[in-house]
């Protein structure tokens, strides 16, 4: 049954109320505890990074193709982009070769092709793992830089990817869920939104399984 006090909602508020439990589940992994507790060491922070690069290479690939769309490409204008700053973090965690030495995990393959299916052509779909990845680094990821510069003592030089020069993160954070609420989409098309948003916490919580596998192994 709907909840009508849910459907009076704005948008933004629907998807947070909504897909709670979903991001919880996402950032209670026993990877992401142990991280931000420092149990792990630099090479998990490192694996970690580069699993990143491979969703943010395709994610930003979706970008670029839904550039112009009328309401995708207001969330691409935002200009938070990370491809640059994690190529910058992995050539200081793993050296100039790093392409080499980085392969995606099963759950990390799954991602890719759940994105490839829909992000270069659906808007809603797009928005959906647009919000989950980068409104999640500009709050929580925070928590993460903090943690990884107390708990393993790495540099600004190792976690470029949290910093975001130039954006003034509150404003960025209202504007988006401004444009959310404003989004000229039908209520099956908020709805596929809502479900993908869903479906991307639980690809990302599927990545943090198999990183805390990973990490075990290369004990």
């Amino acid at each position: 049954m709907v909840d009508v006090a849910e459907t009076e909602l704005g948008l933004a508020a629907r998807v947070r109320s909504l897909t709670r439990a979903d991001h919880e589940a996402a950032e209670t992994t026993t990877f992401v505890t142990d991280l931000m507790a420092g149990r792990l060491d630099i090479a998990a922070y490192a694996r970690l990074a580069s699993q990143h690069h491979f969703i943010y290479e395709t994610l930003e690939r979706a970008a670029e193709a839904l550039r112009t769309d009328p309401v995708a490409g207001e969330f691409v204008g935002f200009g938070l982009d990370r491809l640059p700053a994690l190529r910058a973090d992995l050539l200081h965690l793993l050296g100039p070769r790093w392409r080499t030495e980085i392969t995606p995990l099963p759950a990390t393959r799954a991602y890719l092709t759940r994105l490839r299916a829909v992000a270069f052509t659906d808007a809603p779909s797009f928005v959906a793992h647009h919000y989950t990845r980068y409104l999640g680094d500009l709050s929580g990821g925070q928590m993460v830089k903090r943690a990884l510069r107390r708990e393993y003592g790495v540099t600004a030089e190792a976690t470029r990817f949290y910093e975001f020069p130039g954006v003034a993160a509150g404003a960025v954070k209202r504007r988006y869920r401004e444009l959310l609420d404003g989004a000229p989409w039908s209520p099956p098309e908020q709805d596929r939104f809502i479900d993908e948003v869903r479906r991307a916490f639980t690809h990302n919580r599927a990545v943090f399984e198999d990183l805390s596998s990973a990490t075990a192994t290369a004990a």
